[in-house]
Formats: C-alpha cells, structure tokens, sequence
C-alpha cells in the first residue's frame, strides 16, 4: 500500500529533510518525489509504502500536518484507496 503526501507552502530550508525524516521514523518507505519551486512557493508531491508503518496511519498523517504547521506549510496526506478512488472515471 502507498501514500500520496503533498505539501505546498513559501520556500526554506529544510522541507523535504523535516518531512522524509518522519517518515523514516515510522518506517513508510519514499519511493518517489518530485519538488520544484513556483517562484517563492514550494510545491512537492511524496509517493510512500506505508506497508509496514510503525504508527497508525491517521498518526502518521497527524504528524506530518504538525510539521507543516509548525514551518507554515499546507501538508496533507491521502491514502492510495482514497487518492485512486477520487481520480478514478
């Protein structure tokens, strides 16, 4: 199973650090990211297996949302079901 993490916010140092290093602490695995900078705001998109989390996964989200209010960053976090479902025609 995987996630889709999109965080969206002004550009500093640090994101992608802050936002992989919890994912490492609870085990879901990066597979794939893209990131670019839309004149000053920071947009990036994380794809995670989250087969083998440590945590719960709504933890997990709660987490990452903490971390992006506490440097001033949208963060959400989609479980690949919801994600599928909501894009499926």
């Amino acid at each position: 199973m995987r996630a889709v993490i999109s965080v969206i916010g002004k550009d500093m140092v640090g994101i992608l650090a802050k936002i992989s290093v919890r994912c490492a602490e609870v085990n879901a695995n990066v597979v794939d990211v893209t990131q670019t900078i839309l004149q000053d705001m920071f947009v990036m998109v994380m794809i995670v297996e989250i087969d083998r989390l440590t945590c719960e996964f709504g933890e997990l989200s709660d987490s990452l949302s903490a971390i992006g209010s506490e440097m001033g960053l949208d963060v959400r976090v989609m479980h690949e079901d919801i994600f599928n479902s909501m894009h499926r025609i």
